[in-house]
């Protein structure tokens, strides 16, 4: 789950759940084999190298969410505002936080460096509008972990039919991520 979770942030343009927690479980159930294993031991190298791993990935992790969060801070924010009551927070508080404080500086650094110089009228801007939304559209490859049946490649068209295609488990495809994105939310297909 731990490469899983860090290819599956690298690709896709939207930041998805995060799977911090097991990540650290990975992380401290290694310290924890390191302090059993014998000192001189061979296992000592070797769980050295794969806490040495998961420290890699574990930064490669928070380091891509992170450029997500600054590159899609407006649309992020506004997804947290209105997701509905009990479901779950795609961001952790510091994530949050972070966003929340990104938006903040922006917003005062366009205000000091640019609009308080343009008349009044344009002294407005919408954070929102401006920032480019995540592209959803963009191809990604994917391993199909479940046979999936009669999915829309091109959902948008009249003629579906010849725009079905069958996912067979273990094959691998490129393919638009908007059409696979429920897939990838349940599980169904892994990014790769």
């Amino acid at each position: 789950l731990l490469e899983v979770s860090w290819l599956g942030l690298q690709w896709p343009p939207p930041i998805r759940e995060r799977h911090l927690i097991f990540i650290s479980c990975c992380f401290f159930l290694q310290e924890a084999n390191l302090k059993r294993a014998k000192k001189g031991d061979l296992k000592v190298s070797v769980h050295h190298m794969e806490i040495e791993r998961i420290r890699f990935v574990l930064s490669s992790y928070l380091r891509c969410r992170l450029v997500k969060i600054e590159k899609f801070f407006p649309h992020i924010l506004e997804k947290e505002k209105s997701r509905a009551e009990g479901e779950p927070s795609i961001l952790s508080p510091e994530e949050f936080a972070f966003a929340t404080e990104y938006m903040a500086n922006t917003e005062a650094y366009l205000k000091n460096v640019a609009l308080k110089h343009m008349p009044p009228n344009l002294q407005k801007v919408s954070l929102l509008k401006s920032v480019p939304k995540p592209n959803l559209d963009s191809f990604v490859f994917l391993r199909v972990l479940e046979r999936q049946e009669n999915i829309l490649v091109e959902p948008e068209t009249d003629e579906q039919r010849e725009y079905a295609i069958d996912l067979e488990e273990g094959s691998q495809h490129l393919i638009r991520y908007r059409t696979v994105a429920p897939l990838v939310a349940s599980g169904a297909v892994q990014l790769i």
